[in-house]
């Protein structure tokens, strides 16, 4: 019994699909080579624009030569009102000539609701709460989420003076702890 020219295509075409599909993905990865980068250790930080408590627009270019610590962190997350006030120890051992905190929050307005169903809260009442005195900034759109690739809240990178992360923490951390006061120390020192 021989096969007709239709049953030989029939039988092959999901192969041919499987081929065309790999293909398309080889020419995307191609094609956008260099344009997507991890938000990682060893990788330039990406540039951001939030707002600070008065509405003004604060960059990542605004910390050029000083370690930032970039902290993504939101009112309703109790593990980072955990970690908050060790943020606020490290922020008082170092010159604001050295080293600053980014702490954006990515809470929605007060009284509404954000695409995940957390409630809107107000992050500088919060921080005011905590005796907090770095800056406290905000994306109540949650962009700085995407942009560096965070899986949840709190999540931290310790960028360098030459805008390189060097450290990323996802979850609380105590951030006056020896070993990250000596990496600010040492990437304060290197400017």
């Amino acid at each position: 019994m021989s096969r007709t020219p239709r049953a030989s295509i029939r039988n092959r075409a999901p192969y041919l699909l499987a081929g065309v599909f790999v293909a398309g993905v080889i020419l995307a990865a191609w094609l956008t080579r260099g344009r997507i980068q991890p938000v990682v250790s060893g990788y330039p930080a990406p540039g951001f624009e939030v707002t600070d408590a008065e509405g003004n627009p604060v960059t990542l270019e605004d910390f050029r030569g000083k370690v930032v610590l970039l902290n993504v962190w939101a009112t309703w997350c109790a593990p980072c009102r955990e970690e908050m006030p060790s943020m606020q120890r490290l922020y008082d051992r170092f010159s604001r000539d050295d080293f600053e905190i980014a702490a954006i929050s990515i809470d929605a307005p007060a009284g509404s609701v954000d695409s995940s169903g957390n409630v809107g809260g107000e992050p500088v009442a919060f921080a005011r709460d905590l005796a907090l005195t770095f800056p406290v900034l905000l994306d109540p759109s949650g962009g700085i989420q995407h942009l560096y690739q965070t899986s949840g809240v709190p999540e931290s990178f310790v960028i360098g003076p030459d805008g390189v992360i060097y450290k990323k923490v996802a979850g609380p951390t105590a951030w006056d702890s020896e070993s990250n006061i000596a990496l600010v120390r040492r990437l304060a020192g290197a400017r």
